[in-house]
């Protein structure tokens, strides 16, 4: 049986696209369709699905639905599809899944299936990014504002811009913003590691210097022009696990959501073709 997680609070769509989605996942033969109330539901309801004995999990909603049902088949046999409805999607973008929903539900339901590597900060998996500075601190104020979509996300960058001092990371300093990317972007085409491979085995970090307001800014640019790594401010490294010291207590995101570090320490790790997905 194929099981559908629905975020019904995923992305923009108004109440009728959303009765209108489910309306043709009901109609959908030997399937059943769960939808999200809170946080962390979807992690849950996935656990659900396998011990019902789901033969294939599709998360139909943003990179933090997906992040929630893709850690829990993490190194299992069932595949994951997807069904892009969040605000950025970067995993989807990444895997080449379109974005109008009926051949998006196509591609899960017939699609091909791969394995792919995974991320993880501590113990939390991740598929898409992980960091702290600059792209965290964005993370915590769109959350705040609680409007989601592409243009909330860009208002939410420029006023960060606007207020963001840099953090301190041992060993490198001032920093901007430091990520580890599996895949090669946050989402909406931001290139935050154009040649990043979710099939490579590794993980690539990226180190922004802080720089002049102009210069960066000029990063914004640059993540949409896919040239990020010929910045000046920039170095990108290929790593299969990292040891970072960092301030408690900041924000970090994960898959775009925004958390707090409980720890000073970061320990982040590979997991190489640790999750079967649909493309």
């Amino acid at each position: 049986m194929i099981h559908f997680i629905l975020n019904p609070n995923a992305g923009t769509n108004s109440p009728q696209k959303r009765a209108r989605i489910i309306n043709l996942l009901q109609a959908i033969p030997n399937s059943k369709i769960w939808q999200t109330e809170r946080v962390n539901h979807a992690s849950e309801l996935t656990k659900q699905a396998i011990t019902e004995g789901a033969s294939k999990i599709v998360a139909v909603g943003g990179d933090g639905t997906i992040n929630e049902v893709a850690s829990s088949l993490l190194y299992s046999h069932i595949p994951l599809g997807i069904i892009p409805m969040g605000s950025g999607n970067g995993l989807a973008r990444h895997l080449g899944i379109p974005f109008p929903f009926e051949k998006a539900l196509n591609k899960a339901l017939y699609g091909t299936i791969i394995g792919i590597d995974a991320g993880k900060w501590n113990d939390r998996p991740f598929f898409c990014t992980a960091g702290i500075g600059f792209d965290a601190y964005v993370a915590a104020h769109f959350a705040k504002r609680g409007k989601r979509g592409f243009f909330n996300y860009v208002y939410s960058s420029f006023v960060s811009l606007r207020t963001y001092r840099p953090i301190e990371i041992k060993g490198k300093g001032p920093t901007f913003s430091f990520t580890v990317a599996n895949a090669n972007q946050f989402g909406n085409n931001a290139y935050i590691s154009p040649e990043s491979d979710l099939q490579d085995g590794q993980l690539e970090s990226i180190y922004i210097k802080p720089g002049s307001f102009w210069s960066v800014a000029n990063l914004g640019i640059s993540l949409f022009r896919k040239n990020l790594p010929y910045n000046p401010l920039v170095t990108i490294s290929s790593i299969k696990s990292l040891h970072i010291d960092a301030p408690e207590g900041i924000p970090y995101q994960l898959d775009g959501e925004s958390l707090l570090l409980q720890s000073g320490t970061i320990e982040i790790t590979i997991l190489p073709s640790a999750l079967l997905v649909i493309k």
